[in-house]
């Protein structure tokens, strides 16, 4: 492969224009799709599978034109002090709203609170719910903004109202949280190259492969059916890598250029070894978001698939662009240990120093000395420092967000907590239970009998008399917990019926399924925690052997494989301590704490497990690289950082600035993201491959790099390391043998 890369690198830098060229055009093409593509809606949400996906779907046929999976919203309003809401002038007002509502294009029904007997107890609060054809992510804007102008008219009358529900569910915007990110990734470029030109070349192609990446999937989106949401992964990680990627390369080449080779040969150089990692590297991080498919939710499916579309032309980029503009940058992009005119004249060194080691060691160099002279010490100090901060998963408690998770200067959070405060906390998660009853012999018995069973479980305030269709076979019972949605207590509600089902099926041969937005909620958490084992190895296991072929090693990949388990852990156990126990909330701007989400685990699995494998193969590759030229397993590990941990570092600070931006958005989803990313990439890059992969690697010593010579026969040779460029230029010193590992 190394010889296959380097000849695309040669061949990237002298024929430049001709590849800027070609990506140029992609770009173009890529645009004047996206511009000219239909303007797509919000991707369609479904959960194969799961027993509320079943009742929607039952719904659709048994209701038709009810939209049962359509968005709702609780128009909740509040009589002024010393009123209450059957006054004329506030019920004057409720009716008005209600009947403006209901001119909406998209609306089915809205309900009147004085018809439905909405109205709290003590009379101070209503609600009137609007039930929409569409979900709330297809609910175009046009809707959204009548609802908030009819709660603004009743305002004016005097009462407070709020609007809870999906129906204003939104994209969710990190305002300039990539602006932040491309920014710090900038201001760390210039201080890694000291010049500007190198500097701008990663970002450079980033950007490139972004907006390819971005405009195929926006070009792409109504056909097939991808969403407005299917982009925002693919941006961050697309940018994430891009960059990276492309840091690798340029590190490589002035490296290349420090040897005295010529710039087109330096170019082929970097390409054919620096290019080999960035290839194995795309591979670990595309096997870990296409797993995402094993979760079986297709939207989760179409964000992984984007996302690894755009990784890999990330690696396409940097294999070839990255060379080319290289080529049009010249003497520009100076050798290692140049500066450029921005942080100083370069300093003119003599051949013979250029050659032999530097006066004083870099940092990577110091660090790396040290941990080989302490390996023990600085193993226990990094497995035990994550294992603490991993002590708080223990107490993971997953759900989906929901209105209570909201700010509280949001009207979604104000009108949940009105309904709490008049209703109780239960109303603002209400369960439907459709009952089928299609082959039993009485259906209305069927009905009031499940109805009954109901009223008998624990944490049920109000069971609703059932409504059954016009052909009498099924119908639907409206159940309200005692407590709120996200609790474990409801979740335990929604088993204990579906348990009661069970045994009117036995009797009556009726299904009794549960459904709504919060039985949907619990369906997805208990999905995406089924899916996480077999995730996990298949993801795992797939990088395993890929790293097995890279490094030629069994003990290496399974060293980092549980690396980056431990780092994972320690991650979660963070995410918890802020946003489940709310530690360092306020700096955080936590403003609500609770559940986790349940898409956190799996989703923090294949990002960083992808992102892990990176710093992995750059860092390990280089020790490898030196220790099969003959270096001393704990001499090529202190080479290896001497080369690439000021590289890595700056990949992992870049990476933790993009995903670090997303921390400052008001919604506590990606806020949670973006926290737990970073951590994640925290721990991983500097404890476990900065402090525990040197440790074991010095531990283990040429054990390391073992293997089975009848596995050793049987796995490809792809020459990560540049052994055959190495060998064809004679560039083998003399004196010093390859080592057969």
């Amino acid at each position: 492969m190394a010889t296959f890369l380097y000849k695309l690198g040669r061949l990237s830098f002298r024929r430049r224009h001709f590849v800027a060229l070609i990506w140029v055009a992609l770009l173009t093409l890529a645009g004047v799709g996206a511009a000219s593509a239909p303007t797509a809606g919000n991707s369609s949400f479904s959960i194969p599978g799961t027993e509320a996906q079943k009742a929607f779907d039952l719904l659709e046929q048994r209701f038709p034109g009810t939209s049962a999976d359509g968005a709702t919203a609780r128009v909740v309003f509040k009589a002024p002090s010393g009123e209450k809401m059957t006054d004329p002038g506030n019920k004057a007002a409720v009716q008005d709203t209600v009947k403006e509502l209901s001119d909406g294009s998209e609306v089915v029904r809205v309900t009147d609170p004085y018809q439905a007997k909405a109205v709290s107890k003590d009379g101070t609060i209503a609600y009137a719910q609007v039930s929409y054809k569409v979900s709330g992510m297809e609910l175009d804007d046009a809707a959204k903004d009548a609802l908030k102008d009819s709660a603004q008219d009743a305002r004016k009358a005097g009462l407070t109202v709020e609007i809870g529900g999906d129906a204003l569910q939104a994209v969710p915007h990190t305002g300039s949280s990539e602006i932040i990110g491309i920014a710090v990734a900038a201001v760390v470029l210039v201080i890694t190259f000291g010049s500007l030109v190198a500097a701008g070349l990663p970002l450079l192609t980033a950007l490139i492969g972004v907006g390819i990446g971005v405009s195929a999937i926006t070009g792409l989106a109504s056909a097939l059916d991808l969403g407005s949401t299917t982009s925002t992964l693919a941006m961050m990680i697309g940018l994430a890598v891009g960059i990276d990627y492309a840091l690798f390369i340029v590190s490589r080449y002035r490296a290349e250029l420090t040897e005295g080779r010529e710039r087109e040969e330096a170019a082929g150089r970097a390409v054919g070894t620096a290019g080999s990692a960035v290839v194995f590297a795309g591979l670990t991080v595309v096997i870990a978001l296409v797993g995402l498919s094993v979760v079986n939710i297709p939207m989760l499916t179409k964000m992984g698939i984007a996302a690894a579309g755009t990784v890999a032309i990330a690696v396409l980029i940097a294999l070839t662009m990255v060379p080319a503009l290289l080529g049009y940058a010249g003497r520009k992009v100076k050798p290692m240990g140049e500066k450029g005119k921005l942080l100083g004249r370069a300093k003119k060194q003599d051949e013979q120093n250029k050659q032999a080691e530097p006066a004083k060691p870099n940092l990577g160099t110091r660090w790396a000395s040290f941990v080989v002279r302490r390996p023990v010490a600085v193993l226990l100090l990094g497995v035990v420092g994550l294992g603490a901060a991993a002590v708080p998963a223990a107490s993971l408690e997953l759900g989906l967000p929901d209105d209570g998770s909201q700010a509280t200067s949001t009207t979604q959070r104000r009108a949940y907590d009105l309904l709490s405060e008049g209703f109780g906390p239960g109303f603002n998660g209400p369960l439907m239970v459709v009952v089928d009853a299609k082959d039993s012999d009485d259906p209305k018995a069927v009905f009031a009998e499940t109805g009954d069973r109901i009223k008998g479980l624990k944490d049920v305030v109000t069971v609703t008399p059932a409504q059954p269709n016009k052909a009498g076979d099924t119908a639907t019972i409206t159940v309200i917990p005692d407590s709120k949605p996200s609790s474990v207590t409801t979740e335990n509600l929604v088993h204990g019926i579906r348990d009661a089902g069970t045994g009117i099926k036995a009797d009556t041969d009726a299904n009794v399924l549960v459904t709504g937005s919060t039985a949907m909620n619990i369906d997805v958490s208990e999905k995406l925690n089924d899916a996480l084992v077999p995730y996990l190895v298949l993801v795992v296991g797939l990088a395993f052997l890929l790293l097995i072929v890279v490094f030629r090693s069994i003990l290496v990949p399974l060293k980092a494989a549980l690396g980056f388990l431990l780092s994972v852990m320690a991650a979660l156990g963070a995410v918890v301590a802020v946003f489940q126990w709310g530690w360092l909330s306020g700096l955080m701007g936590v403003e609500q704490t609770g559940p986790v989400m349940s898409m956190m685990p799996i989703f923090m699995v294949g990002v960083v497990f992808g992102l892990a494998m990176d710093y992995e193969v750059f860092l390990v590759t280089r020790m490898r690289e030196a220790y099969v030229h003959g270096e001393e397993p704990t001499q090529a590990v202190v080479t290896g950082f001497r080369h690439g941990a000021r590289v890595v570092t700056a990949a992992a600070v870049i990476m933790m600035a993009v995903f670090a931006g997303f921390i400052g958005s008001s919604e506590s989803m990606v806020k949670m993201i973006g926290f737990g990313l970073a951590i994640a990439v925290f721990f991983d890059a500097f404890v476990v491959r900065m402090a525990i992969v040197p440790a074991v690697l010095a531990l283990l010593g040429r054990k390391a790099w073992w293997l089975p010579k009848w596995l050793d026969r049987a796995l490809p040779n792809v020459d990560v390391e540049g052994e055959g460029l190495r060998a064809a230029s004679g560039d083998d010193d003399g004196d010093r043998e390859l080592v057969r590992v």
